[in-house]
């Protein structure tokens, strides 16, 4: 993948999660981020990239972003999978789920809080849920948001966890700081950039 190439991106489970693929030339690491579902199809994408190592990142613990986390772990022989401390009671609650539909995620394996590494910067951004981040890949350049901002919208804040004032702070005071022509990856629904969603977010 060039400098300027968008990320691979497998949209899965009911909710069209996007799951990131992002190779990392320096480190040769290949970051899955937020396998939510539809472990087959993540792991087939992953099999077509040249790299010595594979890293799950999670931007946060709701269940649509970790459901396929231990099957694409134990596929790719992932040993390290991060997760914002914050959000460690959220990834291992059997209350999160969101029944009929999506059931609690089964046997997941153990999470860390660091990464070492270059390749990215974490972003502290809650407020949708209390350890949401953002991973600032600034070689790319991109953000991958998570569910704390969409195109032309922002992510829920009544969930468990969620803090509607701190999601909107996280936004203005981390997000919105970044440079305009920055591509954003969010959780769900089309990229955008940081300078469309400061024109035009009506939530903003």
């Amino acid at each position: 993948m060039s400098g300027r190439a968008d990320p691979a991106r497998e949209v899965v489970g009911l909710l069209e999660v996007n799951c990131y693929l992002v190779p990392a030339a320096a480190s040769r690491r290949l970051y899955i981020i937020d396998p939510g579902a539809e472990a087959a199809a993540i792991i087939a994408a992953a099999r077509k990239f040249s790299y010595e190592e594979a890293v799950i990142l999670l931007t946060h613990a709701h269940v649509d972003h970790i459901g396929a986390v231990r099957e694409v772990a134990k596929a790719l022989g992932i040993g390290k999978i991060y997760l914002h401390p914050n959000d460690v009671g959220i990834y291992r609650s059997r209350n999160n789920h969101l029944l009929p539909y999506i059931p609690p995620a089964e046997q997941l394996p153990e999470t860390t809080p660091a990464i070492s590494g270059n390749d990215f910067e974490i972003l502290e951004i809650p407020g949708h849920s209390p350890g949401s981040v953002g991973f600032y890949f600034s070689r790319l350049p991109a953000l991958f948001a998570g569910d704390t901002i969409f195109k032309n919208s922002i992510g829920r804040s009544d969930l468990p966890g969620g803090n509607p004032e701190q999601l909107i702070s996280s936004i203005k005071n981390k997000l919105m700081t970044l440079p305009d022509d920055l591509k954003l990856y969010p959780g769900h629904g089309p990229a955008t950039t940081i300078g469309s969603e400061r024109k035009f977010n009506p939530y903003l």
